[in-house]
């Protein structure tokens, strides 16, 4: 069976986003020639996420880029081994686990001959997927949108990369096409990029969030745990206007992935995005975006 990573355009992941990656956005990401990836809790039921697997792998063929689905295995998440089941029917070639242990889904995904990687924040965590058998590692690094590390990519890969010679995929910070290059350099065979793609056309943000993504430097970006139990980054203008004070956040509550995920109404007032936001000036279409950090990593290769 031949490797579905090998059809990549570039080495890039548009990484799972908490509402704003939708099947649209998967769809144009894998035809613009990346992996396209969601949370499978963005499809609020089962029936729902059945529905939108049909509708990717519909669309795409097997030229486009290939697809994964991002499972949050926490204890919290009663649906997991549900959306893992779809993620089985529907045969996804790449499966990213978050927030808990891969173990549960290791070798299903490898039985159906997909790849697994596990989402990761630090060096103890990445031991722990790797013992569990995965494929390959996502580096989250400082700087990450959303759910983040606190580890320097830099730090991050090179440590890595001498115990593990897997697939790593580093996000933080990764915006543009000299910063996938940068990635590669480091160690990493691919990079993760979530923010570049809320302010694009395919993005289910709302059009405020994505001019505020435009609007942002990394100045902006302010790292708490304080809305869901575990350090993310948010949007500073996004905390004030939905009544938090960005210098003194509340302490962090428990982690609970359902929870969390359910309660919508706090996700679209508070928006994440990682340090990446400085160097996004404008919305685009994903191929549009694509072709631009094409053209960025091809100058950057030739350096």
């Amino acid at each position: 069976m031949s490797d579905p990573l090998e059809r990549l355009r570039l080495p890039v992941f548009q990484a799972p986003m908490f509402l704003q990656s939708g099947p649209e956005m998967v769809i144009a990401a894998c035809k613009a020639g990346i992996v396209g990836s969601f949370p499978s809790v963005n499809a609020r039921t089962t029936e729902d996420l059945d529905s939108w697997l049909a509708e990717i792998t519909d669309a795409l063929d097997d030229n486009s880029a290939p697809w994964a689905i991002n499972l949050m295995m926490h204890r919290s998440n009663s649906r997991r081994l549900d959306d893992l089941a779809l993620a089985e029917k529907y045969r996804a070639p790449l499966v990213i686990t978050a927030l808990g242990s891969p173990k549960e889904a290791v070798e299903r995904v490898h039985a159906w001959g997909g790849k697994i990687l596990a989402d990761v924040i630090d060096l103890r965590f990445a031991a722990k997927a790797v013992a569990a058998g995965v494929d390959g590692l996502v580096l989250v690094g400082a700087g990450a949108g959303g759910h983040t590390g606190q580890q320097s990519g830099f730090a991050f890969v090179q440590e890595l990369r001498q115990h593990f010679d897997g697939i790593l995929v580093l996000g933080g910070g990764i915006s543009t096409g000299r910063a996938v290059r940068a990635a590669e350099i480091l160690g990493a065979d691919y990079a993760y990029m979530g923010t570049r793609f809320i302010a694009s056309n395919e993005s289910r943000a709302e059009n405020a969030y994505k001019q505020m993504v435009v609007d942002a430097s990394g100045n902006d970006i302010v790292c708490s745990d304080a809305l869901t139990g575990v350090k993310a980054n948010w949007l500073r203008a996004s905390l004030e206007q939905a009544g938090y004070d960005p210098n003194n956040m509340p302490q962090a509550g428990d982690i609970d992935v359902i929870k969390s995920a359910g309660d919508v109404k706090r996700w679209r007032d508070v928006w994440a995005a990682g340090q990446g936001a400085g160097s996004v000036n404008d919305i685009l279409p994903i191929s549009a975006i694509v072709e631009r950090l094409e053209r960025e990593y091809r100058e950057a290769c030739e350096l």
